[in-house]
């Protein structure tokens, strides 16, 4: 197995590999570090580096890991990584590339895309949809029916009740209670949640 990143997220997905008695062969990384805290080989990625390997992207930003996706995709194959500790109902779709962190839980009928993280001690409820390169933060709560669309990031500890959809790009921040549909590219912070602004393109031009 190969990580393409060789920064923090790298760093925790490496402790989730050891945790599951997996091996690492190497990293790859654009700007390779030189205080990465373990001893092993870190590259600049090549496809001779790359060509069918299994990889993991180990980026937290959801852009850059699409970005990063699509450079790369034809190269190689991508790995599921679940932690054991994750609980992941057996009715539920996991697409490939995404990586669950440890004490997740994931119940029935949930389906979730590509290249997701799931992180540390999230849940997420029935029959929800994640799309694409989504960022699910550690201890956010999603309820029931919850669309979350492509390239969203919900904040730590957030939490988004029963048949919300969080729109495309949008921003959850740390701890907010979303009660209402969140549009494309919105930033939602508090409790109750409220749009403070917009990032990127988005359709009201604000």
């Amino acid at each position: 197995m190969i990580l393409y990143g060789a920064r923090g997220q790298a760093k925790v997905i490496y402790d989730l590999i050891l945790s599951n008695n997996q091996l690492l062969e190497y990293l790859v990384d654009d700007n390779p570090p030189t205080d990465f805290p373990h001893s092993l080989d870190i590259f600049k990625p090549t496809q001779a580096l790359l060509q069918n390997k299994e990889v993991i992207i180990a980026i937290g930003d959801n852009k850059v890991r699409e970005a990063i996706y699509h450079q790369i995709k034809d190269w190689c194959q991508f790995e599921i990584m679940q932690h054991y500790s994750a609980y992941v109902s057996r009715f539920t779709e996991v697409g490939e590339g995404t990586v669950i962190m440890p004490n997740v839980c994931i119940n029935a009928e949930v389906k979730i895309g590509r290249h997701c993280i799931i992180n540390t001690a999230s849940v997420i409820e029935h029959e929800s949809v994640i799309e694409d390169f989504v960022h699910i933060s550690p201890n956010a709560a999603l309820a029931g029916n919850i669309l979350v669309k492509k390239g969203a990031h919900i904040g730590l500890g957030a939490n988004v009740i029963q048949g919300i959809t969080i729109g495309e790009n949008a921003i959850i921040g740390a701890g907010a209670v979303v009660l209402t549909n969140v549009p494309d590219h919105a930033v939602v912070v508090g409790n109750p949640g409220r749009i403070v602004r917009f990032v990127g393109e988005h359709k009201d031009g604000k």
